[in-house]
């Protein structure tokens, strides 16, 4: 009995670890939905997936060719640079025409979207006669109208130069071709044949009016700093990220301002400290109210933030706001102090509380990086106690994706928010994987995640990861919808046909044939990219709002708040296109429910070209509205 009791003294620390651990695991580990749960959630929603066409002779590649200081780690750096998006580049009323960047022929492409059959032949755009290079490589697509002519234009960022936009002068009624869209640089350098100018290595954009002036100023954020990445004539002169957790060295953010002459790059935006991040991922939406849009900055190794947007016209300016620092609350799941690794973002209101809510991609794969998603859920009253909370530094959002059922997916990339059965509510697509292939690499990657800060920048200290290795290279694509007896999310890409075992990278959603269901466009990185009609079989009633300048441009950041017959609240703006590789069109879709079949009540809100804020009440009769917002809201 002695010896009994000695052996349980000696040993009580580690019975009382191993007890608290079993605890843990019972009580963090999330609860499955059964195969039933499954099945009845997917039975609102049908998708038939779609071939994108590509065009042709081009030569192909499984893998770039890189910096001979990153040789060993070739597949880590060719890990991006699949991005689509979807908008109305031909004028026909309909956003049914893709741009897409493909890393198997480093092409940017025009291509129509495949349910609306052969409009016209697949092109690359060609940069020519700008300056091009054999170390440049598009990374993403970013359709909108920069020169205010009416027809939607393309901005393109690479790897291995500064962003172009491909000005779109094709005619109304004519078939797109690569002549009609003409390359102008968006930073002026040197003219030439031959590409001499900064070494940008971009991996997001987002377009907004950030200083109230009512036009559209660009957001480009890079990820590595300025540097020959793609070039394997070179060794050195890269860097790997100095910090996992708090990286300062990477690319950092560059914001373009219109003006009348051109865009005009602008310094000191962004606050010290946030500007030279590791960018993934950006996106804008006016969150407090007063017309001016924040933005969140998703930046790789634990710096990414939430900026106020304290601008006036001829002059961007943000401050950061973070959470309040409580006790209960981990400091890597509070706004401002995270040390995760921020990929991707969006804008939707999750609980209809008319203010917008956050949901952040992170890395959340199991016995590798065990992150989480963020659900960052806005709990101020409304939008002027957030303004005022705003105004004070403080973000009162709190993180709610473990309840929610959110916190776990895989690597995460782009994520868009959507109704895709309207239903009211909204539904979450999110892009995973990394690098696929044969050869597990996590061990030797979580060897890197506990190794010194001092060593990581240096990148012969990083493991192999090459043609054949694979991290993360099966995950399947995320489609999480809301159970409505729970109130958690269930995932259900697999039941629905969207979750093949490949690495996805952007997501652009967008009713391409306008039947009042959300189609869903997929890039893969190094597969061929998908597209996903709805044929959801009973979707509820809807709205489809496209709003437009006089000029014809659409109003990037106008907002239409819907109240329903129930009381409960619907959000949604126009989004000039923001996340991590994949952006929406910008017309509105606002799922309306089964019960809102008349007209229902709504408030638009937005900034006409001399940068007055209007606000109009207006009703709304389910279906597909044009209008254009000058002076007031004029129906089309």
């Amino acid at each position: 009995m002695t010896m009994a009791k000695n052996w349980l003294r000696r040993n009580s620390p580690g019975i009382v670890a191993l007890t608290l651990m079993a605890s843990v695991f019972y009580v963090v580990r999330l609860p499955e939905p059964s195969a039933a749960d499954v099945r009845e959630s997917a039975a609102d929603f049908a998708f038939e997936p779609m071939t994108i066409a590509m065009p042709g002779g081009f030569p192909t590649q499984k893998i770039r060719q890189v910096n001979k200081a990153y040789e060993h780690i070739d597949a880590w750096i060719s890990s991006v640079g699949a991005g689509i998006a979807l908008n109305d580049m031909d004028g026909d009323g309909l956003s049914n025409d893709l741009c897409l960047t493909d890393p198997r022929i480093d092409q940017a492409v025009v291509t129509p979207a495949p349910s609306r059959g052969k409009a016209y032949e697949p092109f690359a755009l060609d940069a020519a006669p700008l300056g091009i290079s054999d170390t440049m490589a598009p990374m993403g697509c970013v359709p909108g109208d920069f020169n205010e002519d009416g027809a939607i234009d393309l901005l393109v960022y690479y790897w291995g130069r500064t962003p172009v936009i491909f000005q779109n002068e094709g005619g109304r009624g004519e078939p797109l071709t690569a002549s009609s869209f003409t390359p102008t640089e968006l930073l002026p350098g040197k003219p030439g044949p031959r590409y001499t100018g900064p070494l940008w290595n971009s991996n997001t954009a987002a377009v907004a009016d950030f200083d109230g002036d009512g036009h559209d100023d660009i957001y480009i954020g890079n990820y590595f700093p300025d540097s020959p990445v793609l070039d394997p004539s070179k060794n050195g002169d890269v860097t790997m990220n100095d910090s996992l957790s708090h990286a300062q060295n990477g690319g950092g953010g560059h914001f373009f301002r219109w003006t009348e002459s051109g865009f005009e790059k602008t310094d000191d935006a962004i606050p010290q400290g946030l500007n030279k991040g590791w960018s993934l991922g950006a996106s804008a939406a006016d969150l407090d109210g007063d017309r001016l849009p924040e933005i969140f900055l998703a930046h790789d190794f634990g710096t990414s933030a939430l900026l106020h947007n304290t601008s006036r016209p001829g002059r961007i300016e943000f401050r950061e706001v973070k959470a309040v620092h409580s006790g209960t609350v981990p400091k890597s799941k509070e706004i401002g102090r995270s040390s995760f690794k921020g990929m991707g973002v969006d804008f939707g209101d999750l609980d209809h509380d008319g203010l917008y809510d956050m949901f952040v991609s992170n890395i959340t794969t199991s016995f590798g990086i065990q992150e989480s998603n963020f659900a960052f859920i806005n709990k101020a009253g409304d939008k002027a106690d957030l303004r005022s909370r705003f105004e004070n530094g403080e973000a009162p959002y709190r993180d709610e994706s473990t309840d929610l059922g959110l916190a776990w997916s895989g690597w995460g990339w782009d994520v868009k928010m959507g109704d895709f059965d309207n239903n009211g509510d909204l539904e979450i697509t999110q892009a995973l994987g990394f690098v696929k292939g044969k050869n597990n690499r996590w061990p030797q990657l979580q060897e890197l995640a506990t190794s010194n800060d001092a060593l990581v920048a240096n990148p012969t200290w990083w493991p192999n990861v090459r043609q054949g290795d694979d991290l993360a290279g099966s995950q399947r694509m995320r489609f999480f919808a809301k159970d409505q007896d729970t109130g958690r999310y269930i995932n259900l890409s697999t039941a629905l046909g969207l979750g093949d075992p490949v690495p996805t990278r952007g997501i652009a959603t967008g009713d391409v044939d306008g039947d009042g269901r959300l189609d869903i466009a997929v890039a893969r990185q190094w597969d061929e990219p998908v597209f996903y009609r709805n044929t959801a079989p009973e979707p509820g009633s809807w709205l489809e709002l496209v709003f437009t300048h006089p000029d014809g441009a659409p109003v990037v950041g106008a907002e239409v708040r819907v109240e329903l017959p129930d009381g409960s609240k619907r959000v949604a703006r126009v989004d000039g296109g923001g996340g991590h590789s994949g952006k929406r069109s910008t017309d509105i879709h606002i799922g309306l429910g089964e019960e809102a079949q008349g007209e229902v009540s709504g408030t638009v809100t937005w900034r006409d070209r001399e940068g007055d804020v209007h606000e109009q009440e207006v009703r709304l009769a389910p279906g597909r509205h044009s209008f254009e917002l000058g002076s007031q809201v004029k129906e089309k």
